[in-house]
């Protein structure tokens, strides 16, 4: 039975995850059988499309063996793209292991990897809220002088009085103040931290006083606020329990929620990195097209296709989706962009910065990918259910607008072997 299914930018009748009509395997006209003419790159989220936690899937197996030739080299420019916060040298070894491909650590995209293009920030003194190796990532991102919240804690104990253990060393005079300690110039949250109301505490003092909180401001509600930089904006995340966690998402709304209710104010972000927002895919469509340069390839790259799934809320109607959003936000992005590089309705969190180190943008098109291995599992059904009866909930970003038809894949493919196989017939390549 064939099911009329919606996808990005096309209705096409699918039985089987391929399209039907001959007009899906007509870009490839311009590729020949020597690798050297590939022009385009291929994304891959990890977790759910390549491997379910330290385990990789079958078909992921698979479909590596496929895009590797007979020497073992890939034989297609490959980056993967995960909203992670880990050091991408380990993620790497760990790919590599799986697949028995080599993989360097630049292929690698954790959400904080594209603040390696802020370099105005680099510099300066910078709060990094995290949890484990957060001094090690943000030194890898570039940033040369930080400090982390245990930095300023021991700096200013009188700041954390959710710490009743603190509370009672303050109470007994068992403490010592450092006002020498230097003003905080830049908060980078590259993940959730371990005690959130401490870090919550912390920053807010940190923003009502331009980092230096051992000075009362004169007038609350006019301090400038120092620069925010957010990594990673997904409400929640799926784990081994039977519902979603919570993600740095959360996080950043309570922090949202407090500095608005304190100030009257809303907190403004100076970048938004990770996905979905289009400096990820951006900073992913310069890897690539570093890659294939190594790789020997001569053309530049004009199309990307990214593997991503999606994440249910079990205990809601909606399908949070940041893998297919982001990259058909870049697809759109990359159609509109003006003059300066920046598509023209882009808030200002979302802005790409100009950046010496990006390789020249010449993608013209990103395909999203939906695979069926995730969690969710994709039911051409779904599409015709009607919606009069649930209840729409956005879960995304307040700097993201809530946009439906984003969600929606250019293609839906049941497991990633089956993907590559599509786009290798797409593109006119020989598989193995």
């Amino acid at each position: 039975m064939k099911h009329r299914i919606q996808l990005h930018g096309c209705d096409a009748e699918e039985s089987d995850g391929y399209s039907t009509d001959n007009s899906d395997v007509s870009m490839g006209s311009d590729f020949n059988e020597n690798c050297n003419n590939v022009n385009f790159g291929i994304l891959f989220d990890v977790d759910g499309v390549l491997a379910r936690g330290s385990t990789p899937l079958d078909p992921a197996k698979k479909a590596m063996a496929k895009l590797k030739d007979a020497n073992g080299n890939l034989k297609v420019p490959v980056a993967f793209v995960t909203n992670a916060c880990n050091r991408s040298a380990d993620k790497a070894r760990q790919i590599q292991n799986w697949f028995d491909i080599n993989i360097t650590p630049e292929q690698v995209i954790h959400a904080p990897t594209p603040a390696k293009l802020l370099k105005e920030f680099h510099s300066k003194h910078t709060l990094v809220i995290g949890q484990e190796h957060r001094k090690e990532i943000a030194a890898d991102l570039g940033f040369t002088n930080t400090c982390i919240i245990e930095d300023i804690k021991e700096a200013y104990p009188l700041l954390d009085m959710v710490d009743h253990a603190n509370r009672a060393k303050i109470a007994e005079g068992n403490y010592t103040e450092n006002p020498n300690f230097p003003r905080v110039d830049v908060v980078l949250l590259i993940g959730e931290p371990c005690r959130w109301e401490t870090d919550l505490q912390l920053i807010i003092d940190l923003l009502l006083t331009e980092g230096k909180p051992n000075i009362t401001p004169e007038d609350l509600f006019s301090v400038p606020q120092i620069p925010v930089i957010a990594c990673n904006m997904d409400l929640v995340f799926m784990a081994e329990a039977c519902m979603p966690r919570f993600g740095h998402g959360a996080f950043l709304l309570c922090l949202e929620s407090l500095y608005k209710k304190i100030t009257g104010r809303e907190l403004h972000y100076k970048n938004l990195v990770g996905k979905p927002c289009e400096i990820t895919y951006r900073f992913a469509e310069h890897t690539v097209s570093k890659i294939a340069k190594q790789m020997g390839i001569s053309k530049p790259i004009k199309r990307l296709y990214f593997f991503g799934l999606y994440t249910p809320f079990f205990y809601i109607s909606d399908n949070p989706n940041v893998d297919i959003v982001g990259a058909n936000l870049y697809d759109r992005f990359i159609k509109r962009k003006d003059s300066n590089a920046n598509s023209i309705d882009l808030p200002v969190s979302r802005l790409i910065p100009e950046s010496d180190i990006l390789n020249e943008q010449t993608v013209e098109s990103c395909h999203s990918m939906l695979v069926g291995t995730g969690v969710y599992k994709f039911k051409p059904e779904d599409e015709m259910k009607s919606t009069s009866d649930t209840i729409e909930v956005y879960h995304g970003h307040r700097d993201i607008a809530h946009e439906p038809e984003l969600s929606k894949p250019h293609k839906y493919v049941h497991d990633v072997y089956e993907g590559i196989d599509y786009i290798f017939r797409k593109e006119g390549i020989e598989g193995n």
